[in-house]
């Protein structure tokens, strides 16, 4: 019976991979890449040789069955995302349940994810919190925007650099101009930053400063009164 391992990769600085990580890769028999193109530098990076195969958001469900029958017969897989730890928000939960629903060993390894050192570093309470990832982007937006902004708990979102202002922008609508709220983007990389505020003056910041980059947005939750 072969086996599935969970491989982080850095969010930015390839100084983040572990050693594990890296023995990992290179001791499986195939990586499952969400982009050949990308992950292959990160192979290069590390001198790791083993074989490439895609494996991303458009493909996964065609290829589920087929790689649980080869571990079945003993092929062991590594499977990594372009950045981070796979299933955040990246493929890899629809394996990692054939997996287990089929009595395969899966194995994640700790390592790089870019919602943890946003929410440490933001300053808003950490010791609850949600994840809610990318936000819907037309259908049921508003509906879960109108469910968040009853949250108490610190909220943690992800974002591209075109939709951010409109992001913040509802997050004044819905959850008020005052809501405290920490904007990181970049993470571990050379121009990383990180702007706190109301969303008001966060929102005025960016209307200034172009968005660029990656952004991991934290929001206070609703104060009870």
């Amino acid at each position: 019976m072969g086996k599935l391992y969970l491989v982080p990769t850095p969010i930015g600085n390839l100084e983040d991979m572990t050693l594990r990580a890296i023995k990992v890769l290179k001791e499986v028999d195939v990586v499952l890449a969400e982009d050949t193109r990308t992950s292959g530098k990160l192979l290069k990076y590390y001198e790791i040789n083993t074989p490439l195969q895609s494996h991303h958001m458009h493909n996964e469900h065609k290829q589920v069955d087929g790689l649980v029958q080869k571990m079945k017969d003993g092929t062991t897989y590594a499977l990594i995302s372009d950045a981070g730890t796979p299933a955040i928000s990246d493929p890899g939960f629809l394996l990692t349940r054939a997996c287990v629903e089929n009595d395969i060993e899966v194995e994640c390894l700790p390592g790089a994810t870019a919602f943890v050192p946003a929410l440490v570093n933001s300053g808003l309470p950490n010791d609850r919190f949600v994840f809610e990832g990318f936000l819907p982007v037309k259908k049921g937006r508003q509906t879960r925007l109108l469910e968040l902004a009853e949250e108490t708990r610190t909220m943690v979102f992800y974002e591209s650099p075109h939709k951010l202002l409109k992001t913040l922008t509802h997050f004044a609508e819905y959850f008020g101009e005052d809501r405290p709220v920490s904007v990181s983007r970049e993470l571990t990389k050379l121009y990383e930053e990180t702007v706190r505020g109301t969303v008001t003056e966060v929102l005025e910041h960016f209307n200034n400063k172009a968005p660029k980059g990656e952004f991991v947005i934290v929001v206070g939750g609703r104060k009870d009164q």
